[in-house]
């Protein structure tokens, strides 16, 4: 279950504000001249021209997908999955492994469904690792290119913002006969690396950086969930389980766990949020 995550608009909103601020603030009357539209099409141009070179065209439609994923988290709480496979785990040994695809319908989560789904079906545990493990590292790769887009932006904003500095030397360069305009002429040239140099800290690398994060909380959850899945096929005992899979737990999660006291009320919201 994915929510949205709000760190990251505010935390860009935030820093164009005070770019904002700081600009009007010091520049005064001048303020204005720190917007330069050829500026904006040689750095936004330049990195567009160059993502389209660098990349095939399925991986460019997924620009806007993969930088939405940086605007939303992972909902799955530790804990709950934790009771969740600690239920499965006592229906099972009470009841079979068959009867746990009755509790398929009440899980959204589909690496959990499939888990369970190979389990029931009786495949041995080290083939389930391996196939569940198999997912996660296509996943990892599926996830490595998609965020490798960003990356590439990071790198070319910057790249174009310099190219555009050079050619508003040059231009300025020309016009060497006038000295009255050469201090204007240096303030624009250099809004492109201003521009390039901008848009890469504080956009592209912090989204690179989240998405990267992002990635490695998915692989540590679906590694919590092959255990899991083992664990109940294997028939181990509820409390073993419990206790291997509680490693996995910080300290404010195992708080958390003995704040709520009884485990049913855990283990009936876990099967809702998986």
């Amino acid at each position: 279950m994915r929510k949205r995550d709000f760190l990251t608009p505010i935390g860009i909103t935030l820093g164009f504000i005070m770019l904002i601020v700081a600009i009007s603030t010091r520049g005064g009357e001048n303020a204005a001249t720190f917007f330069d539209f050829s500026s904006i099409l040689i750095v936004f141009g330049g990195m567009l021209a160059s993502l389209l070179i660098s990349f095939n065209k399925e991986q460019i439609k997924m620009t806007g997908k993969v930088m939405q994923e940086a605007f939303h988290q992972n909902d799955q709480r530790l804990p709950n999955l934790i009771a969740l496979f600690v239920h499965l785990s006592e229906r099972a040994r009470r009841e079979g492994i068959l009867a746990l695809e009755n509790e398929l319908e009440n899980v959204d989560d589909p690496f959990i469904k499939k888990g369970i789904h190979l389990a029931v079906d009786g495949i041995e545990p080290e083939m389930i690792n391996d196939i569940m493990n198999a997912e996660i590292t296509a996943m990892e790769e599926r996830q490595y290119r998609g965020r490798q887009i960003i990356e590439k932006c990071a790198e070319y904003a910057p790249s174009w913002g310099m190219i555009g500095t050079l050619v508003g030397l040059v231009l300025m360069l020309t016009t060497l006969e006038d000295p009255e305009s050469l201090g204007p002429s240096m303030a624009v040239a250099l809004l492109t690396t201003l521009y390039g140099t901008i848009l890469a800290n504080l956009v592209f690398i912090p989204m690179a950086n989240k998405l990267e994060t992002k990635t490695e909380e998915d692989i540590f959850l679906k590694q919590i969930i092959i255990e899991g899945v083992i664990g109940v096929q294997s028939g181990q005992n509820p409390r073993i389980l419990e206790e291997k899979l509680s490693a996995f737990l910080t300290e404010s999660d195992i708080k958390q766990i003995k704040a709520m006291g009884e485990e049913t009320p855990i283990v009936e919201e876990s099967i809702h949020e998986a």
